[in-house]
């Protein structure tokens, strides 16, 4: 019975032991791949079999393996008492792998839910990767577009040749561009130490007027006042601006743009004495003409009576009265028509230093100034020019002779002259410390027959021939006076070169 069973008994035993062995085997691949990837629930499902199968195999093999042992050692009672746990082992191996297979069955369906949700996680990630990617090349695009508009407005902001001021709700100045210092007359260097724009204003009316624009409109627009520098100084002048409202929390802000208009009121005021003489020219012209020709004839007659009448009667005294008032009516008319009259001046190569000391001589000669000092101050780099040095000596004697009237008895007289190389231009000046010209005279003095000296002293013609003999030498003719400290003319002639007559 023992050798007919013998190879199924070889094969059980051997096939017990290679079951231990190829469980042990199995579990230990599972394991190794398990570790591999923790995460991963099908290796660790197959681990958990592997558990089982090697329970299993080593309750079954190593019983089949006892089984054999006793049976040939003639204890079979013992197997038989062992035999009932043997099989409880191995059933409960089979309730463990179908339990296991079970539970990761659910797993599994759960895993496999993760994994989706996974995908859909990282597929949802990569569109957010790629939509964060895109927005930081936008806003990195929009952060350059900005700065380069900033660098532009802040270009415009420093080099603008207007005053750009920003102001806040209470009117104080919170910034102020290159040119606004220059104009109003700040040091950079200075703070603004709560500066507010309207102390700026000359009339406080024009600010109320700004304010109540503002607050009604939101904005103003080319609203023409004075402004008045640090130092006193006046400055006609064209305002905008307009209420920038900012972000939520952020103070309102007003944003002003300023233009310096003073040129162009100069302008406009030579532009309309210009036509003021031009009007007055003609008229002056042919008043002059119809005067002249009735006072020749008196003066004519007079003149012939004087021939026969003895110097020692009182007839002889009412006509040489006569011929003096007839002679001054015909100055004034001759006044009057060179005024008018548009002549061809003659010119000639002039040396304007030589000149003009001829002139300040003359005056000195011929007029009483005596306590009054002389300042004489030629600019030898100054060069010979093409001028008609007959009407330019006939400005200079009308500006030394209203200096002399203005200071009296005593002061100071200047005359210089100063060659303006970048321009190409000679600046004749005449300066006094006289009682000086009040400010509202100032648009007037070159109008005809308009003077401040007394009744019969002057005609009110000197400054207006002067202004017209200059204008026809395109040169300027200007004038700066402070009432009570003095006066200062300057006359600008153009430098014609005599070699090219350029």
């Amino acid at each position: 019975m023992i050798i007919t069973n013998l190879p199924i008994w070889i094969v059980d035993m051997a096939g017990s032991a290679a079951m231990i062995v190829l469980s042990l085997m199995c579990l230990r691949l599972a394991l190794k791949l398990k570790h591999l990837d923790k995460s991963n629930v099908i290796w660790t499902y197959l681990a958990w079999v592997c558990y089982a199968l090697c329970l299993f195999a080593f309750s079954r093999g190593a019983g089949h393996i006892l089984k054999h042992v006793m049976v040939m050692a003639g204890r079979v009672n013992i197997w038989e008492a062992i035999r009932p746990f043997s099989g409880s082992i191995n059933t409960l191996s089979f309730m463990v792998v179908s339990s296991v297979t079970l539970f990761f069955h659910r797993t599994w369906i759960i895993y496999r839910d993760i994994q989706n949700d996974k995908l859909a996680l990282q597929s949802l990630s990569d569109e957010l990767l790629f939509f964060n990617s895109h927005l930081e090349r936008l806003v990195a695009e929009r952060s350059k577009e900005v700065a380069v508009s900033e660098r532009k407005y802040r270009r415009i902001f420093e080099v603008s040749k207007d005053i750009i001021l920003v102001m806040g709700k209470d009117g104080i100045i919170l910034e102020l561009n290159p040119e606004g210092y220059a104009m109003l007359g700040l040091k950079r260097a200075d703070s603004l130490n709560g500066k507010r724009f309207k102390d700026f204003f000359s009339d406080e009316k024009d600010w109320g007027r700004i304010e109540k624009m503002m607050e009604r409109n939101g904005f103003v627009t080319n609203v023409e006042i004075e402004l008045k520098r640090s130092d006193g100084a006046r400055m006609g002048s064209l305002v905008s601006g307009s209420l920038d409202a900012n972000q939520p929390g952020q103070e309102e802000t007003i944003h002003f743009l300023v233009k310096d208009i003073e040129q162009r009121r100069m302008m406009e005021k030579q532009m309309a004495q210009a036509d003021k003489l031009a009007s007055i020219g003609q008229l002056s012209a042919g008043i002059a003409h119809e005067i002249n020709n009735p006072l020749g004839v008196i003066l004519g007659y007079t003149q012939l009576l004087l021939r026969n009448e003895k110097i020692e009667t009182d007839r002889y005294n009412d006509l040489k009265t006569i011929e003096k008032h007839v002679k001054n009516c015909k100055s004034i008319v001759e006044d009057l028509l060179n005024f008018a009259r548009s002549s061809k001046p003659e010119i000639k190569t002039t040396r304007i230093n030589e000149a003009a000391d001829d002139v300040l001589n003359f005056i000195l000669h011929h007029s009483k100034l005596d306590g009054i000092d002389i300042i004489r101050n030629y600019d030898e780099e100054a060069p010979p020019m093409l001028l008609d040095e007959k009407k330019i000596r006939q400005v200079l004697i009308n500006l030394l002779m209203n200096a002399g009237h203005a200071v009296g008895k005593k002061g100071s007289i200047s005359l210089s002259t100063e060659y303006i190389r970048q321009d190409n231009k000679v600046a004749i000046k005449v300066a006094d410390s006289g009682y000086g010209i009040e400010k509202n005279d100032l648009t007037r003095i070159f109008d005809p027959f308009y003077t401040t000296k007394p009744t019969g002293v002057g005609t009110g013609l000197g400054l207006s021939v002067s202004y017209g003999i200059v204008k026809s030498h395109g040169g300027e003719i200007l004038v700066e006076s402070e009432f009570g400290k003095g006066t200062l003319f300057t006359v600008l002639l153009p430098v014609v070169s005599p070699e090219t007559g350029d």
